[in-house]
């Protein structure tokens, strides 16, 4: 039963290199840039406990072409929520129709959208928790926990086991979108992260940032809210006590807050990762999905607006640094114009 990784990026690779290392057969489509890394450095996966496996060029399958999509069973979309539609194209073009499609991407909506593409095609929602940062040499380092989490499915059963060997349990979940709205509240934090320049261990343990957290979940809690929907609590604090713990000064968020910042000090936000490499972030789907709910509401959301532009003018810069201090009164009342200082 073959593994097709859809968009071999940091998730990617980890997870399809993961299943990989346990003997399932995999293959890991995605760009020439990774192809020739992988040739050159095989795969090295780290995580936060020290564990490692390395895997040799020539035990994985990597292919540029979309093709190989021919011979899965299950299908892996782990592409960047801007290349869904494209994604369920190549899958449409080559896939066979018996196939399962999982998607592990960020945001809300992009299993929706396969379904759209794929009319009579299996597609299940997945939620991937945990951080992966790119290393030099082809490693690939697990930064945070938590574990794969998907939409309650009957097909999923013959592939519990591959999963569960690779250390990647599939935790089925009857309320998904309540999980996919948990995982985007925290995922708030990856634009913070990304302007502050930081690992998300010293972000997170500076309160002028946690505070810039705190007011996008605060305008997130209150669409949600509208909307009647109940995020799904996913870390060890309940999502409506979020901003309040984050809130807290330093000495008491550190002493209270400590399982939040058990991270390795490595670990970085992908938002972090796409504006260094100078490619296009996916704010539009994650601080951008509190907007539009926010619209359909009838509700403002000015400091998810305003996170939105600042980190567009990063990408166009190809960098952006901001320190909490500044990126707090730029989310509060616009700063400067929303001029990050490089």
């Amino acid at each position: 039963m073959k593994i097709a990784v859809f968009g071999a990026g940091s998730i990617g690779v980890f997870v399809g290199a993961s299943l990989s290392a346990t003997g399932a057969d995999v293959v890991l489509i995605g760009r020439a840039s990774m192809g020739a890394r992988i040739a050159r450095h095989g795969v090295t996966l780290t995580d936060l406990h020290e564990w490692e496996a390395r895997l040799h060029p020539s035990s994985l399958t990597y292919c540029e072409d979309p093709s190989a999509l021919a011979d899965g069973e299950l299908v892996l979309v782990t592409v960047k929520s801007a290349d869904t539609q494209a994604a369920a194209q190549a899958i449409r073009a080559h896939a066979k129709p018996s196939v399962l499609v999982l998607s592990l991407q960020n945001g809300i909506g992009n299993a929706d959208l396969l379904r759209k593409e794929l009319p009579g095609v299996a597609v299940i929602g997945g939620m991937v928790p945990f951080n992966v940062v790119q290393m030099p040499e082809s490693r690939f380092h697990r930064g945070t926990e938590g574990e794969l989490m998907v939409e309650a499915s009957p097909s999923l059963s013959r592939w519990h086991a591959d999963f569960a060997a690779a250390r990647l349990p599939l935790m089925e979940r009857e309320d998904f979108l309540a999980v996919q709205w948990g995982k985007l509240l925290l995922n708030l934090n990856n634009p913070v992260n990304a302007l502050s320049d930081l690992p998300l261990k010293a972000e997170l343990s500076q309160r002028a940032y946690r505070r810039c957290l705190a007011l996008l979940i605060d305008e997130a809690l209150a669409v949600l809210k509208a909307a009647g929907i109940k995020p799904a609590k996913l870390g060890r604090v309940a999502p409506h006590l979020l901003p309040t713990v984050l809130r807290l000064p330093d000495f008491l968020f550190l002493r209270l807050a400590a399982a939040m910042l058990r991270i390795d000090p490595e670990a970085r936000s992908s938002m972090w990762e796409d504006l260094k490499a100078g490619r296009k972030t996916e704010i539009d789907y994650l601080n951008g999905a509190v907007i539009r709910l926010g619209q359909a509401q009838g509700l403002d959301t000015p400091a998810n607006e305003r996170m939105v532009a600042l980190v567009h003018v990063a990408e166009k810069r190809g960098d952006c640094r901001l320190d909490g201090a500044s990126l707090l009164a730029a989310l509060s009342n616009g700063g400067q114009a929303l001029t990050p200082a490089s």
